[in-house]
């Protein structure tokens, strides 16, 4: 990080101040310009209220400024103002505290009424100004992606891959800058240039998911194991360059991303359910072919994992966990065990089971 500076606070009027279109956690959200379509997404996604609230019982902290940069004076709706590059919650809490018009047409309606006096003292915030983002970029680092106020994993990828391409800044010295000593940074722009090229080379498209969350993590952990980047062809390095996976493997990485996050149009569910344990399973199934025969053909992951062990880890694995079973079932018989026949049946069909499993597992040790 560089070397600590002293932070600068300014007071300026809220109506100079605008919301950033290109804030990553924005963007993650959707393609949103106009700064009511911002105020929305802020309201329904990132926990305005909560902010607002604090706001009109307890005022605006001087002590939290926004972090802005002057607008870009080419564009007529920018030229003489300022763009919140760090506070776009708190500015959004504040405009709609101050407006009521906003208020309806965000249907933020249960948010209290202030008086003039509060409204008036809203009029200017503080603030710290910056030249440009570029000066800021290594805070956002450090703070966002690898430090106390995290953004999700979408949001932190669509950052570092900004500073990638805007700054010309590599991989390895963002890492180094912020204090990534886990390969946090290759890891999530990996996923992002994964999700580019199947947005833009296959029919894949994020909205077309079936559940509303967008787990880009799962993206970004599978592209980082090799039964993977096999899959689709690519390596740990080459995956880093813009459109990896080469055209011959196109089909295999819009058939990963419908197993990570389904379809809508296909009305198919993803297989991935959980990442753990259903990112291992899937990992197991690539490498066996006949598992991965049967889940294009509809089988379930469990199933196809199941295939991809073989035979020997599956008798070997049914039978611990059949031990486990009758342990557990042998520790509560005195106290669940109500004398219902019918359990009774069970527990000899169990023992019929058992005693011809042995039988023929006797036969082969003696052969």
């Amino acid at each position: 990080m560089s070397e600590k500076k002293t932070l600068k606070i300014e007071f300026r009027d809220v109506d100079l101040l605008l919301l950033d279109a290109d804030n990553p956690r924005l963007t993650a959200i959707g393609d949103t310009k106009s700064q009511d379509e911002l105020v929305q997404v802020l309201w329904d996604e990132m926990a305005v209220s909560e902010v607002a609230l604090s706001i009109a019982a307890n005022g605006y902290f001087e002590e939290e400024p926004l972090f802005i940069v002057p607008g870009d004076p080419k564009k007529p709706e920018q030229k003489d103002k300022f763009i919140v590059v760090e506070g776009n919650r708190r500015l959004a809490a504040v405009k709609l505290l101050r407006e009521v018009e906003l208020r309806r047409l965000v249907k933020a309606t249960d948010l209290p009424e202030i008086t003039e006096k509060q409204r008036k003292a809203l009029g200017q915030l503080p603030v710290s100004i910056y030249p440009d983002k570029k000066a800021l970029w290594e805070y956002f680092g450090f703070r966002h992606v690898n430090g106390p106020k995290e953004w999700d994993s979408f949001s932190k990828a669509a950052y570092i891959a900004s500073v990638r391409r805007t700054y010309g800044i590599s991989l390895d010295e963002i890492a180094r800058r912020i204090g990534d000593q886990h390969s946090t940074v290759t890891r999530i722009y990996r996923g992002i240039i994964l999700l580019e090229q199947a947005e833009k080379m296959t029919e894949f498209k994020r909205e077309d998911r079936i559940a509303n969350r967008f787990y880009f993590s799962h993206l970004y952990t599978a592209a980082d194991q090799k039964e993977y980047q096999n899959f689709l062809g690519i390596d740990a390095e080459q995956s880093l360059k813009d459109n990896p996976v080469p055209k011959s493997h196109l089909p295999q990485l819009q058939e990963l991303m419908v197993w990570l996050f389904g379809s809508k149009s296909d009305s198919k569910s993803p297989v991935v359910e959980r990442q753990n344990p259903h990112l291992g399973y899937l990992r197991r199934v690539l490498g066996n072919k006949q598992a991965l025969y049967a889940l294009r053909s509809g089988i379930s992951l469990q199933r196809a994992y199941e295939i991809s062990l073989g035979d020997d880890r599956r008798f070997q694995e049914a039978l611990v966990r059949s031990k486990d079973a009758l342990q557990e079932a042998k520790a509560t018989v005195t106290t669940g065990y109500k004398g219902e026949k019918e359990m009774l049946r069970v527990m000899d069909g169990l023992l019929d089971l058992a005693h011809s499993i042995a039988d023929e597992m006797h036969k082969k040790a003696k052969g």
